[in-house]
């Protein structure tokens, strides 16, 4: 089945699965039911069935899932073996926290380049990278053609250097600067992190359930 008819919900819970049955191999299991995996995630066993179908089968009736061999191929749905390169823009206290904090390389990236505007931050290491200047990110984009990137940027700063970036082949970004990108290139691949709506989520949540 074609990833464009999958919904949006379903490759959502992909990560999830991959990060619990991740879990449960740590644990030294070796394979688990869909009953027993959605008592454990909180879904219906129904709908991890309808989940993996859409992707093929994995489970063998009487027997499961194989832990490793579905995560692997979780992993491989995912992605996570063919590691995209990316850019970080803007080194401030996020963007710090995210190139020191995640670890990119198990979730299917090479981080290759850090940049900033600011001149006192540029020549500065982190994880073995150097920030550079945003002056440089024609030639380096040029020179390395980065998949995606990164946006650790204020709203008002984003439209430039999307409008950059895009003109210069960047395909995908992690944004967390809020300027909605998808309005001006509704053919790139974005994924919003918006902390303040989520925080407003739970508030909702706690207010209202």
């Amino acid at each position: 089945m074609s990833n464009r008819t999958i919904s949006n919900s379903v490759i959502r819970r992909l990560p999830r699965y991959y990060r619990f049955l991740g879990e449960l191999k740590a644990s030294g299991m070796t394979r688990i039911s869909s009953r027993e995996l959605s008592e454990r995630m909180g879904l219906t066993a129904s709908q991890i069935r309808q989940d993996l179908n859409c992707f093929g089968g994995f489970g063998q009736q009487g027997y499961g899932y194989n832990i490793e061999l579905l995560q692997s191929e979780i992993g491989k749905i995912l992605g996570l073996d063919r590691p995209k390169t990316a850019i970080l823009i803007g080194i401030g206290n996020l963007g710090r926290a995210v190139t020191m904090h995640i670890n990119f390389e198990s979730k299917g990236f090479r981080l290759i380049g850090l940049f900033d505007s600011k001149e006192a931050l540029v020549g500065q290491m982190i994880r073995n990278l150097p920030i550079r200047s945003t002056s440089t990110l024609d030639e380096f984009c040029r020179e390395n053609l980065p998949d995606t990137a990164i946006l650790c940027i204020p709203k008002k700063a984003a439209a430039a250097v999307t409008d950059q970036l895009v003109g210069l082949g960047v395909k995908a970004f992690w944004n967390f600067s809020h300027y909605d990108i998808s309005l001006k290139y509704p053919g790139v691949k974005v994924e919003n992190v918006h902390f303040g709506d989520s925080l407003m989520t739970l508030s909702y949540r706690i207010t209202n359930e």
